[in-house]
């Protein structure tokens, strides 16, 4: 049995959550009355930030405000004893109120009742939010609030795509390039002298300069697949990269699967909703569902690899491949755009850049030149926001 506090104690174990906690376990939340959903939320986000599964919760008495279906929109199932208007009609079959007092009541429940939804936040509301606020919100998940403390922190929305062949040249990479980005994309499958040590000491490097790992993967196959590719085999992915990524094509059971192995290590997924070739097939009502996908698991997904901001809300994040200074293009069909179109004018948060970077002379002076270009992209984006009327 778990007891949340609403504010952790000065002594003893100082935490919000007393009690034995095994990760991976599933917790059912109980609650005196559910109005809005908000306190069951509250109490789920800290359980799941423990690495618990929270899919039900009881009540005693459901006030018909939204709380139900606030709770199906998160992932958790309401049971409940009786709702607001079954106890007023028994109270008025016990004659202890009168009929007048219960359509009062069930008026009062029709003219409160919040939507399962709230209004999505505008654009311009998600995009003049700074990282640091964004990494404080409630519903953020904890990868994204790492990584947005990172990028505060660091004052980089730089991820470089270090797609080389070589070991020895990607842990040289990411020793150089550390300090300068909040995260490095891998393709370990590409590395033609791979072992468990070269993800060991890369893991090291991230947490010594303070960068994520993110593995783009790519998993689209049946769930079962990818719990098996995500945690297995000798690449063992789940064990070191923070964040991994899936197509939507398979639909959600890729999600469920990478999430039975990932959601209790602490690990994040990226939906790809829309990619960086000409051509792709990633647009339209495909993107639209791939945005439905990632919302429905807001305990695992916490953002797109996308080329602009898809999501009003503001705790879900938006990384762009396919930048470079110069807008353009290459042979294969790779579009890119620059760090001030993906980041200023079109919402997204992070920046990818590959070959930008690992074709330059001085890859470091290359990176920082980047970094500057994302973060001052990011700056002015804000100060816009705030100045407008």
């Amino acid at each position: 049995m778990l007891i949340r506090r609403k504010e952790a104690k000065a002594y003893g174990t100082k935490q919000l959550v007393e009690g034995t906690i095994s990760p991976g376990d599933t917790c059912l939340v109980i609650e005196d009355v559910v109005t809005s959903g908000s306190s069951v939320l509250e109490t789920a986000e800290i359980l799941r930030r423990e690495g618990l599964q929270v899919t039900d919760a009881i009540v005693l008495v459901d006030r018909e405000q939204g709380g139900s279906e606030k709770l199906a929109e998160n992932g958790i199932r309401l049971h409940s004893v009786c709702t607001l208007t079954q106890l007023m009609e028994i109270l008025h079959t016990l004659g202890a109120v009168s009929e007048g007092t219960v359509q009062e009541v069930k008026e009062f429940i029709r003219d409160n009742k919040v939507t399962a939804r709230e209004p999505v936040p505008t654009k311009k509301h998600v995009m003049d939010l700074p990282y640091s606020s964004r990494a404080l919100l409630p519903d953020t998940h904890p990868v994204a609030s790492r990584l947005l403390t990172i990028m505060e922190k660091k004052k980089s929305n730089l991820c470089v795509s270090a797609d080389v062949t070589c070991s020895a040249e990607l842990l040289q990479l990411a020793t150089e390039l550390g300090p300068s980005v909040c995260m490095l994309k891998t393709h370990v499958d590409i590395l033609n002298d791979y072992t468990p040590d070269v993800s060991s000491r890369l893991r090291a490097i991230a947490d010594l300069h303070e960068f994520l790992l993110f593995e783009d993967r790519k998993f689209a196959d049946i769930g079962n697949t990818v719990k098996q590719q995500y945690e297995g085999g000798i690449y063992r992915i789940s064990s070191w990269s923070d964040v991994v990524n899936v197509h939507a094509v398979p639909g959600p059971g890729v999600v469920q699967g990478l999430r039975e192995a990932g959601l209790a290590l602490g690990r994040g997924c990226l939906v790809i909703a829309e990619m960086s070739s000409q051509g792709s097939l990633a647009v339209g009502d495909y993107t639209k569902e791939a945005v439905k996908l990632a919302e429905n698991y807001p305990d695992f997904v916490f953002g797109f690899i996308s080329g602009s901001r898809l999501s009003g809300k503001p705790e879900m994040l938006h990384l762009t491949p396919g930048v470079q200074l110069q807008a353009g293009g290459d042979h294969l069909g790779q579009q890119y755009q620059s760090p001030n179109d993906v980041i200023a004018k079109k919402g997204s948060d992070i920046i990818i850049v590959g070959r930008g970077i690992l074709s330059a002379t001085n890859r470091l002076e290359a990176a920082e030149v980047y970094r500057a270009a994302g973060w001052e992209a990011y700056l002015s984006r804000i100060k816009a926001e705030k100045t407008e009327p």
